[in-house]
């Protein structure tokens, strides 16, 4: 039997996969990925030979090692395994995943808990950027229980808050990569924005439909797919990410009018699928979108005055709340709520050689 690799599978906000210590992963980039697509079963729509949930939000694996950095506990790197194609790609982050390297880390010996909620500083290696997450750590260790509830995940878990810093322009180099605030592309107007994540923002009624529809009538809809994906592939060289044929980014939000009260509502596709909620950056630059005068979002957004804004970006299965601290419309930094629950501790197999 070939050798089996140390891993904890979690779910991560409204997302699940793999950890990993650095130390027991090839170090050569293409022989990891290899491994990765055999431990997930990819490419396969069912990825029955392996541990991926034949969907993109459950075929994701975060790399996680001690950091050398002095300001950062651990470097974080995520990559997204394609569930149907032989593709592992670093070209995003993952907020949600993110969540889950905490309490890992802390219970990895990778960082030490302090009192009953530890702090942990996370460098993440795809954008660069740093994030600060709030483990609830008990009487020094680390617990899952709790009365947080988030959208999209059943039943109650302990908190896990995730503030973000400087996350402009991380993947693009600009927040507004093209320069302007809205393009046209195929006649549609977009926004193209990076605030931790590429997102391209449109109208769906520029689509003609509504917004809200379930997330499986959209992912139905092929002549939809086929607009967003020929929008899609314009405008990653417009937002400096090359061709996008085979990337995982930018992410497609449609937009409409909030319906139960929020600050926006979404559809988001991840990048064919519809998404059966939003990722956690991307909602962060969505939320951006909603604030800044001129864009696509703003135009039908709910948005206060106040310097720390409430905006709750609704999805196909509830909302996102985004906390952002604000200057004028400049968004300072943002934090949301996530939960986080380890599934197993073990070792998990790739094929034998």
């Amino acid at each position: 039997m070939s050798n089996g690799i140390p891993c904890v599978w979690m779910r991560g906000g409204t997302s699940k996969g793999g950890i990993f210590n650095a130390v027991d992963l090839p170090t050569d980039e293409n022989t990891r990925n290899q491994l990765l697509l055999e431990i997930m079963g990819s490419p396969d729509h069912r990825q029955i030979d392996g541990m991926g949930g034949s969907d993109p939000l459950t075929s994701k694996v975060g790399v996680v090692k001690k950091s050398s950095r002095p300001d950062c506990d651990i470097d974080y790197l995520f990559l997204q395994v394609f569930v149907d194609q032989a593709i592992v790609t670093d070209a995003q982050n993952c907020g949600n995943i993110l969540a889950a390297v905490g309490p890992y880390a802390v219970e990895q010996g990778l960082v030490k808990a302090t009192g009953n909620v530890t702090t942990v500083t996370v460098f993440m290696e795809n954008t660069n950027q740093t994030a600060v997450l709030q483990v609830q750590t008990p009487n020094g260790k680390v617990t899952y229980q709790g009365d947080a509830q988030i959208d999209g995940v059943p039943g109650k878990s302990a908190p896990v808050t995730c503030e973000f810093k400087e996350t402009a322009g991380s993947t693009c180099g600009a927040l507004y990569p093209s320069g302007n605030l809205v393009d046209s592309i195929d006649g549609i107007d977009v926004t193209l924005i990076d605030n931790g994540m590429p997102v391209v923002v449109l109208n769906a009624s520029d689509f003609g439909i509504s917004g809200t529809e379930p997330r499986d009538e959209l992912d139905n809809n092929v002549d939809l797919k086929r607009r967003l994906e020929s929008i899609r592939l314009q405008a990653g060289p417009m937002m400096s990410l090359g061709d996008v044929a085979e990337k995982s980014v930018p992410k497609m939000s449609l937009v409409s009018a909030a319906t139960k009260g929020g600050c926006i509502s979404t559809r988001t596709f991840i990048p064919h699928r519809c998404h059966a909620s939003i990722g956690v950056l991307g909602a962060v630059s969505v939320a951006t979108a909603a604030i800044t005068v001129g864009t696509v979002a703003r135009r039908i957004a709910n948005v206060s005055d106040h310097a720390e804004k409430t905006l709750p970006i609704e999805h196909p299965t509830g909302e996102m709340t985004v906390i952002a601290h604000t200057k004028g419309d400049q968004v300072i930094s943002a934090a949301l709520l996530r939960t986080a629950r380890k599934l197993f501790e073990g070792t998990v197999f790739p094929l034998e050689k």
